[in-house]
């Protein structure tokens, strides 16, 4: 029963972080493809509409946790601290130095999005207080 939920649960997380990963890649090809601007910045911006996107319906659906919004964002915030300048500065430099396509290293960096930030959101965000919205309804 436990692993079918964990299951379940990663399931969602995947199907949650498509949906914040086509936000990413749609908002990433608008402003790469209308604007002049440089390919950090079409990141960042993409970046941050796909993290809010996804926090909100991973804590509600995913994790259902009743864990304080602002102390969860917060932990989420400093995950991103870590992982957007890392990501936007080995991105831009794979971009502008070595000349990669920006869709494969967006695309790279999105993969590798989801999978540190399922087990931090698992292990660090609502760690003791996953599914505690369902325990609250009982």
């Amino acid at each position: 029963m436990k692993n079918k939920k964990e299951l379940l649960r990663t399931i969602k997380f995947a199907l949650f972080s498509i949906s914040a990963g086509i936000i990413e890649i749609v908002l990433f090809t608008l402003l790469s493809e209308l604007t002049n601007f440089n390919y950090w910045v079409c990141y960042l911006v993409a970046l941050i509409a796909s993290v809010i996107w996804n926090f909100t319906l991973n804590r509600e659906y995913t994790f259902k946790s009743t864990a304080n919004v602002p102390i969860a964002m917060f932990k989420v915030f400093i995950f991103y601290l870590m992982f957007t300048p890392i990501s936007t500065i080995l991105g831009n430099y794979l971009v502008e130095t070595l000349h990669w396509n920006e869709y494969l290293v967006t695309g790279i960096n999105m993969v590798a999005n989801f999978i540190l930030e399922y087990l931090y959101d698992k292990y660090i965000v609502f760690k003791g207080k996953i599914d505690t919205k369902e325990r609250k309804r009982k």
